[in-house]
């Protein structure tokens, strides 16, 4: 998958929502399903930075975007139910969703861990991409071939000392992409379902999280883009329920 050659022609006529768009990971898929001819959906909470990318966007002469913010961790039914019937309203179709967006974390003992940020968590991390999913049914099952990708991470996958619950809460994501998939299989053989865990990026965030790092020590999050290209398009038709660790 990291050495995959995507055609230019990928992603086609095919409208992709990309949640946590506006930096990072989510940025620079957004930008890369848009280069191999994606109509691409950016959801973020800061929409002068989505604003950015969808300049960015419309600079290179791809496939216009569209902007929709929401606060994941307000966000209740009606809001997903909402957001969904947006893009169905405007754009008529979708075709992948992957999610990228994931609550901010600071490294700490599990014993000083509060309720509140237990709560958002696992209602940024865990709840929205299930109930963003579900909402979404509707219009991915009407596409002739729908990916979605979750986006997990190396502390959820391996559990790690003081990445508390954002690990406990990212790990969860991979029991959702196994029993989506299996429910999917045989009654909805156009929808698959995969998870990257992206491994030490430069990001933002992992900025944040390692303030004495070399950020060229790093993979950039460039340099990941033809694992997600490969997961998104058809030539990852059979690859279903996979948790793929880069």
């Amino acid at each position: 998958m990291k050495n995959y050659q995507a055609p230019d022609n990928l992603l086609q006529d095919r409208v992709i929502l990309v949640t946590g768009a506006s930096r990072g990971l989510g940025r620079e898929a957004a930008l890369s399903f848009a280069a191999h001819g994606a109509t691409v959906i950016l959801h973020g909470r800061n929409v002068a930075q989505l604003e950015t990318v969808y300049d960015e966007i419309e600079a290179a002469g791809y496939p216009l975007a569209a902007i929709i913010p929401l606060d994941l961790a307000e966000a209740d039914d009606q809001a997903y139910e909402g957001l969904a019937g947006s893009i169905g309203l405007q754009l008529k179709r979708l075709d992948g969703i992957l999610h990228n967006a994931a609550a901010p974390y600071r490294g700490c003992h599990m014993e000083a861990l509060t309720v509140e940020q237990w709560h958002n968590a696992l209602r940024v991390n865990v709840v929205a991409p299930a109930a963003l999913t579900r909402a979404c049914l509707p219009l991915l099952k009407a596409s002739p071939s729908a990916s979605v990708i979750m986006t997990g991470e190396s502390h959820g996958h391996t559990p790690t000392a003081f990445w508390g619950a954002h690990a406990v809460s990212k790990a969860a994501l991979e029991p959702m992409v196994k029993i989506w998939s299996q429910e999917w299989e045989n009654l909805h053989p156009n929808l698959r379902i995969n998870a990257i865990v992206p491994g030490p990026v430069n990001t933002p965030s992992r900025r944040k999280t390692h303030p004495g790092e070399d950020p060229f020590s790093t993979a950039q999050p460039a340099d990941l883009m033809p694992v997600y290209l490969y997961l998104m398009g058809d030539d990852s038709v059979a690859v279903r329920g996979e948790i793929v660790i880069i």
